[in-house]
């Protein structure tokens, strides 16, 4: 090869080489930036709380400082102020509030539907009960002899129940003018309610269980709702119509508004559920309870030795559930992301009043400091005014994001790739901890946005005040 060639082959491989070269120095210098930004906003966070809990600490204490009144009597002054900053705070508290109550109310969904004691079975290489195909046939006698004698039993009964699982396209039937016109509904058929209801640790609210032989269904707490809307009532009772694909089914039973996933579902007899979907002569899952819930994974294991005899694979249900809580995990890296944007803008806007308070009252704080009040003792006077109006705020946020506990809202539960998604009605979860996390914020919020005006006013001279 020419010198010429070789030096151009080496160019054209170097271009790529170079390209790549400065590709992961530009990200290594955001992704240090990045790294730098946060480890200021940690630091002034720290520095920001430890100031506060200074400036309460000062303020409880039997020590001197710049009387509280007035702080109060100036913040009655700026009374519009102090009202449009504090309602600001309102806002964002009771909007991260809700944001929190929302996934509250999705893990303890996701964690209410499983049982430690259960282990689903479904086919070969499916990710999801939507995915799976078992045989018609399958039962626990299908499974290996150590597996049937870890699973629990009745007598000759086994706690054992095959189910079906399929989303339907539901057609609303004459629906409001803008509203939803079609919806995804989740059926399950079940060979042996009772049994399910025993693996699930699921009880009726009014009615009674299905009979497999009649085209009735049992209704998940939420999808009575669900179908009470589109009739324009609360609820749908037992004893009424509704219409589900081809079939018009009576239903018989409600179940308890319990946290789980199937108060989003509409379960029925299995053979019905097969011949009117096309699944016939298959299951979609084979759940069994076992006598002792330490014996989940060791079982699964050991159905996962069978799959290259057998076309069938196990996961305990708590891991099963664990998976379709990413969306939960999803949503709150959302929240987190919009509590920054949210926390920027409140700090500047505590810092927007703190500077028109400092600039309002440069006088004061020059005779202040001729009085004798040191540099420190401004400081804390005006940190505690902020965090007066951040605790302001932040009560009557928190106040009225508690106001939601207990209301309903639907959404989508997945295991991200690969796996299926359930649509659930889930109640938003106002608890001790998501008041605390919203009140924290707050805090933190008046405390940043307090602490830079604070330290401008206390580096004021007095006689420089005066002027």
């Amino acid at each position: 090869m020419a010198p010429g060639q070789k030096r151009g082959l080496i160019a054209l491989l170097a271009a790529p080489a170079g390209v790549l070269l400065m590709a992961a120095i530009v990200w290594r210098g955001i992704f240090g930036l990045f790294m730098v930004v946060g480890l200021l906003a940690g630091v002034l966070i720290i520095v920001s709380l430890f100031s506060s809990l200074v400036s309460v600490a000062v303020a409880l204490l039997p020590v001197a400082k710049v009387p509280f009144r007035y702080n109060l009597r100036n913040l009655q002054v700026r009374w519009k102020t102090t009202a449009v900053t504090a309602l600001a705070f309102t806002l964002v508290t009771a909007l991260l509030t809700v944001m929190l109550a929302f996934v509250n109310g999705m893990n303890r969904l996701t964690e209410g539907s499983a049982q430690p004691g259960n282990v689903m079975v479904l086919s070969d290489g499916a990710t999801d009960e939507a995915f799976s195909n078992l045989p018609g046939s399958f039962s626990v006698l299908s499974l290996p002899k150590d597996f049937q004698s870890m699973v629990e039993r009745e007598g000759n009964t086994f706690w054992a129940v095959g189910e079906v699982y399929i989303i339907v396209n539901h057609e609303v039937k004459d629906p409001k003018p803008g509203g939803r016109k079609r919806r995804f509904v989740q059926m399950r058929g079940i060979d042996d309610p009772v049994m399910a209801a025993k693996i699930h640790e699921i009880e009726l609210q009014s009615g009674r269980w299905f009979s497999r032989g009649k085209k009735e269904v049992v209704l998940g707490h939420g999808m009575a709702k669900v179908f009470g809307e589109d009739l324009g009532k609360e609820a749908v009772e037992p004893g009424e119509e509704i219409q589900i694909g081809p079939v018009t089914w009576k239903v018989v039973g409600i179940m308890s508004p319990a946290s789980s996933a199937f108060g989003s579902e509409v379960w029925a007899g299995d053979s019905h559920i097969r011949e009117n979907f096309g699944r016939q002569n298959s299951y979609s899952s084979y759940v069994a309870r076992l006598k002792d819930p330490k014996l989940a994974r060791a079982a699964a294991a050991l159905l996962k030795k069978e799959r290259t005899q057998q076309a069938f694979q196990a996961v305990p249900e708590t891991e099963y559930y664990e998976k379709m809580s990413q969306t939960n995990q999803q949503f709150m890296v959302a929240i987190i992301f919009v509590a920054i944007v949210m926390a920027v803008g409140g700090v500047l806007g505590v810092m927007n009043t703190m500077y028109a308070a400092i600039s309002q009252r440069t006088q004061d704080i020059g005779v202040m400091r001729l009085l004798g009040f040191s540099r420190w003792q401004i400081l804390m006077s005006f940190l505690l005014e902020s965090l007066v109006i951040a605790f302001i705020g932040g009560v009557l946020g928190c106040a009225l994001g508690s106001l939601t506990n207990g209301w309903t809202a639907n959404s989508i539960v997945s295991s991200g790739a690969g796996g299926g998604g359930k649509f659930v009605v889930l109640k938003l979860t106002v608890d001790g901890t998501t008041l605390a996390v919203g009140f924290l914020f707050t805090l933190v919020m008046g405390s940043v946005g307090g602490l830079v005006p604070s330290l401008s006013a206390m580096r004021l001279r007095p006689l420089e005040s005066l002027r």
